[in-house]
């Protein structure tokens, strides 16, 4: 019965008519810079390779912000290697194109500055237990982690692996873990492969299991050892930046449920990944499953997560290169049926993997996001577990209308937590008060300063009314200071008539483009008539300069 209520509601909700678009829903994509398959092509070699790899960057990130994303999951540890200057490992090859090449600039430093210049949280998606094959062991030479540390490193199938059972491995990546947290202003740490290989019974720890087993049975074992390295580092994050979210991206089938099996692969039996132990224990923040599935190898597990997140977060990883005629040339409708489902049962977003597949707008995946499922912008949940305080509302607002240009001002709100900072965000309405909940009315997100100007290609003209409001790190929001407030747009609404304009002042009429049309200082009773139908803006001038919107219309 559930299977048949189950394929009925997932062959309906295709043509169903999409719900009101949420103002919280973690939208992510997996930036991968191993081989430069997402980023980066341009190599920085020279002070113009290195300027082409920054505009890359920058033109990536640009596509995901007009895409309403908010989250990038930007590779930073890759096989052994990492994107940043590290005490622990070497350069990535794809950044210069020659293994340990130090640029001469930092990948990781400029990535955040780029992803919260456009209001996105920026997590550093850390590959966690391989760390190379045995081509990448021969590029890293003497700095090969295998080399450098050999006692809790294993060989198998070509391909070298931290030990996770050995101790040492454990101090190895909370070391690292501690490197980018200190050093970086990032919003997570998302570990990936932070598991056995495949096939984990055929993994080389035999001598690691006879020292530290205690006769326990080996798959509890190597799970307990894996929880031990996620538990460390979850310790380790929040002891330095409480507010750093930690997550991970698990095999997308936990375990055999009662609704389906996971037809012999899956994160608890197989790979030793006990992740929804992570969630109950609380040493997770947020999982994103890898749900590269179709049909009943994805709904029902999709299910079992939701059912066990523990007030976490649980987002679907979406295996959209599997759209790809050279993968598995799934249709896209395949997508679309997920998000629908994802929506309607209340999951906490998507993450698609990977970034190259999404931007290339692959079977007009990217269309049908901007068209039909991310229509507004949306905004990264608060992480209430470890901080539910909002920062004091923003005081004193400034509202000033020049020519074509909008300046917001307001005073700096206050956290609770005074070892970060407080951002911003600022929404807009025809209505009043400015409605916060709707996701249609955010104008702008993660401003850092207590002012904002809207230049002539924002479409700022069209709303009358704006209001702020402050974020912290944990994403609490602040009630919102109303930045102008009615004056005589009711009364101007109600009679279509004006009153007498003060002396020395002069009226000004512009359209929804900001076009003046009309300027006067004493109106006659029919100077609507000059109006053709559409929205306008009434600006007073005064003697001394000033302006103030006093009205808007619509004709």
């Amino acid at each position: 019965m559930y299977r048949k209520i189950l394929c009925w509601l997932i062959g309906i909700t295709i043509f169903l008519p999409l719900a009101a678009q949420p103002k919280y829903e973690i939208r992510a994509s997996w930036v991968t810079t191993l081989g430069g398959m997402d980023w980066p092509r341009q190599k920085a070699n020279s002070p113009e390779g290195i300027k082409r790899q920054k505009e890359e960057l920058c033109q990536l990130l640009e596509q995901l912000k007009e895409a309403n994303f908010n989250t990038v999951l930007f590779q930073t540890r890759l096989r052994g290697d990492v994107i940043y200057p590290s005490a622990y490992e070497p350069f990535a090859e794809s950044i210069t194109g020659h293994t340990g090449k130090i640029p001469a600039y930092d990948p990781l430093a400029f990535a955040v500055e780029e992803c919260h210049k456009r209001g996105m949280e920026i997590h550093a998606w850390f590959v966690s237990i391989p760390i190379g094959n045995d081509r990448q062991a021969r590029l890293h030479g003497k700095n090969a982690v295998a080399r450098k540390h050999p006692s809790f490193c294993k060989h198998i199938n070509h391909s070298w692996y931290l030990d996770p059972g050995n101790p040492e491995t454990v101090k190895y990546l909370a070391g690292i873990v501690r490197e980018i947290v200190t050093n970086y202003d990032i919003d997570g740490i998302h570990f990936d492969y932070i598991r056995y290989p495949d096939q984990a019974m055929k993994f080389p720890d035999q001598d690691t299991y006879r020292k530290y087993g205690n006769k326990q049975p080996i798959k509890d074992w190597r799970r307990d050892n894996i929880t031990r390295i996620v538990r460390t580092c979850y310790q380790t994050v929040k002891s330095l930046k409480p507010w750093v979210k930690v997550s991970s991206s698990p095999i997308g089938k936990y375990n055999d449920t009662q609704r389906y099996t996971s037809r012999g692969w899956n994160a608890y039996a197989i790979v030793c990944q006990d992740a929804q132990r992570w969630l109950k224990e609380g040493i997770h923040d947020a999982l994103f499953p890898m749900m590269y599935f179709q049909g009943n190898n994805f709904y029902p597990f999709a299910l079992d997560w939701l059912e066990n997140k523990n007030g976490r977060w649980v987002v679907p990883g979406l295996g959209i290169y599997f759209l790809h005629p050279d993968e598995q040339d799934w249709k896209l409708d395949e997508i679309v049926r997920q998000l629908y489902f994802i929506r309607d049962v209340k999951l906490d977003g998507q993450a698609y993997f990977r970034n190259h597949f999404l931007l290339d707008n692959t079977k007009g995946l990217l269309d049908e996001l901007k068209e039909r499922f991310y229509l507004y912008p949306a905004v990264v949940p608060a992480m209430t577990w470890q901080d539910s305080i909002p920062p004091s509302t923003p005081t004193h607002p400034s509202f000033q209308i020049d020519g074509k240009s909008l300046h917001l001002g307001w005073t700096a709100s206050e956290d609770n937590d005074k070892r970060t900072y407080v951002t911003y965000r600022i929404y807009a309405s025809n209505q009043y008060p400015v409605d916060i909940q709707k996701a249609e009315n955010l104008m702008a997100n993660g401003i850092r300063s207590t002012e904002y100007l809207f230049q002539p290609e924002v479409p700022w003209h069209q709303r009358a009314y704006w209001a702020v409001t402050a974020v912290d790190r944990y994403g609490n929001e602040s009630q919102a200071l109303e930045l102008n407030q009615p004056k005589l747009v009711d009364f101007l609404l109600i009679n279509d008539e004006l009153p007498e304009i003060p002396e020395g002042c002069t009226l000004i009429v512009s359209d929804a483009t900001g076009q003046e049309v009309l300027r006067t200082t004493q109106p006659t009773p029919d100077w609507k008539s000059s109006l053709k139908k559409g929205f306008y803006r009434l600006t007073l001038l005064r003697p001394d300069g000033s302006s103030e919107l006093i009205g808007t219309l619509v004709q």
